[in-house]
């Protein structure tokens, strides 16, 4: 069924027939899709090519999408170039970075001034490095792909990206663009080497979806090609930096329009996320649809419930099945279980054939990869839970996961949920409020503000703010000066490879969680982490994630207040009260209910 084009959409579709580059910023729930479907169909007689940001997307897109229009992710056109000769690679098994270091030919540690190297140090830097190059739109290996490393000063870091640029170099050249390379091949590998290829996308005009979450290697693409280039987003849902990508649309010189009239949410809840854009202070500002009754406040049984932390979704997920609620986690359970059945077999000193754990003779070599080797840095987060509740445990909560369809409850990290919208949704209270600086000020993080902003927007009628409610002793009443962010983090900085701020170990640039420190940065603290023992030795649980000791007390303090205004607002009964909850040992009953 057509519509007709907003006054926005219209004046789009108007200046796409002159054939100029246009850049169009959409905001959460405004029609973005709609608007390049029209477009498309305005100009059926001219071939289009649109890159989706990932599968599920371009999938869709091509059903609705007319035939004109060539409909696919960039891996999926490198893919059928050049990634099909290298099928056998893919998906390949972890290879520890002490065997990584004998392929690279890394067999004596290298000391740099006072620091000392150890070859699967390395090796694990030399993987950074390539998958660094992989994500930029450099040719060769340089020296701003070298991530930087704890404890090197400025001399002893160019030593080190001149010890590592030529051997980061020939593992490309010698290893991993060849069809019989030993060393672990990714997805983004073949997709880099087509683009090296300089490839022609044999179109009349390109469509670049998500643009602000491409990395420099596709928005490099993107810019070179000889079509008509349209590219689209929403620059404050920008969360992917921590994996390499960079905003496509700042630096695009084309033609600029706005989405702004939302059709998913309605006033109410466009009010909610104006605050933060507002914060990151960019020109848009959401028109809710006046046809949609939207709310924000209270929601006792949400459609959603959305946490900052992969770590902090499962607690989530645990809760709500001891409530004898359906639990549904967005990505599903089935990994998790097969993966926790694995751990089982490593802690009892046998083999598994699990393709990310096969490697490994025990569980204990399985922790020391994860704390010491960046490249296990997103099986961190499952090792923790692991240690933490047991394989027991996190079985039993995934053999409790549910469909989404029939699900009470889907909970999901706000990464995560992306794209998804909900008809109520509560915000976790992982969500890090804000430290306060030296001089009285709060600064709150940018890459902080566009998730919550990602978060509260997917609401479409009930929005429980309860995570984020603390934006409003920052952003001030409508017209007041917003709070800055905090700038971003160099780019050498980004940990492209960790889906959360994490402390990586092993002299790894780390960010704490509640401030953004990292240990190369000043801060009050020293930047001395405190350990999960410390958080629980504070009073706090660990999945709080990596903190400075310069933030501990003010996280301890913010429990300690909001325990207390829990414990004024519920009663003390064991369904009520976690502390008491947490000493029964078996779940709660189906059907049971709050006290």
């Amino acid at each position: 069924m057509s519509h007709t084009p907003t006054d926005e959409q219209a004046a789009i579709i108007e200046a796409a027939r002159t054939g100029d580059d246009l850049t169009i910023e959409a905001g959460a729930g405004t029609g973005k899709t709609s608007t390049l479907k029209m477009l498309a169909r305005d100009r059926a007689n001219r071939r289009g090519a649109y890159l989706a940001y990932n599968k599920s997307i371009a999938t869709d897109a091509a059903k609705e999408f007319p035939s004109s229009v060539t409909c696919k992710t960039a891996h999926s056109f490198a893919y059928g170039a050049v990634g099909r000769q290298y099928a056998h690679r893919l998906n390949g098994p972890r290879i520890p970075a002490r065997q990584a270091a004998i392929i690279l030919g890394l067999n004596e540690p290298v000391k740099l001034g006072e620091t000392m190297l150890a070859p699967q140090q390395l090796a694990r830097l030399v993987g950074e490095t390539v998958q660094r190059f992989c994500y930029s739109d450099d040719r060769e290996v340089q020296r701003m792909h070298v991530p930087l490393v704890n404890g090197l000063d400025r001399p002893g870091q160019a030593e080190l990206a001149k010890y590592l640029i030529p051997i980061a170099q020939k593992a490309w050249d010698t290893d991993l663009t060849q069809l019989d390379g030993r060393l672990r091949f990714t997805h983004d590998m073949y997709l880099k080497m087509w683009i090296l290829a300089d490839p022609v996308i044999h179109a009349d005009y390109v469509l670049l979806d998500e643009a602000q979450d491409s990395n420099p290697a596709v928005a490099g693409l993107v810019s070179r090609q000889p079509a008509q280039r349209i590219l689209v987003g929403d620059r404050a849902q920008a969360i992917y930096g921590w994996r390499g990508a960079t905003d496509a649309m700042a630096s695009f010189d084309g033609r600029r329009f706005q989405l702004s009239q939302s059709f998913r949410f309605g006033p109410a809840v466009a009010a909610e996320a104006n605050k933060w854009l507002s914060l990151l202070e960019t020109p848009l500002r959401l028109t809710g649809y006046d046809r949609i009754p939207s709310r924000v406040g209270p929601v006792d049984e949400p459609d959603a419930i959305l946490c900052r932390s992969n770590g902090g979704a499962v607690l989530r997920v645990m809760d709500a099945i001891d409530q004898g609620r359906r639990v549904a986690l967005v990505g599903g359970g089935t990994d998790i279980r097969r993966m926790a059945e694995a751990a089982q077999r490593l802690q009892a000193k046998l083999p598994t054939d699990h393709p990310e754990l096969f490697a490994f003779q025990s569980w204990a070599e399985v922790q020391e990869y994860v704390e010491h080797d960046a490249s296990g840095s997103d099986l961190r987060v499952f090792v923790r839970l692991i240690d933490k509740h047991g394989t027991r445990e996190v079985i039993r909560v995934c053999d409790a996961l549910v469909d989404e369809d029939r699900a009470d409850v889907v909970v999901s990290t706000a990464h995560k949920a992306k794209g998804r919208e909900w008809g109520s949704v509560l915000i976790a209270d992982d969500f890090p409020e804000p430290r306060q600086q030296e001089d009285g000020t709060h600064r709150i993080a940018e890459d902080e503000a566009m998730l919550a902003y990602v978060a509260v927007t997917r609401a479409q009628r009930q929005l429980d703010r309860y995570g984020l409610a603390w934006i409003d002793r920052y952003a001030g009443p409508a017209g007041a000066a917003p709070v800055p962010p905090a700038p971003r983090w160099p780019e050498s900085a980004i940990m492209p490879d960790a889906p959360d701020p994490i402390d990586a170990g092993g002299g790894e640039i780390v960010d704490c969680r509640r401030c953004g420190c990292t240990e190369n940065s000043p801060c009050p603290g020293g930047c001395q982490w405190a350990t999960d023992e410390e958080q629980i030795a504070a009073g706090l649980e660990p999945m709080h994630g990596d903190l400075c000791m310069a933030c501990l007390p003010g996280i301890v303090e913010r429990e300690q207040e909001r325990a207390a205004a829990d414990q004024k607002s519920r009663c003390n009964c064991f369904l009520c009260n976690p502390a008491i909850r947490a000493t029964w040992p078996a779940p709660l009953p189906a059907g049971a209910s709050r006290g």
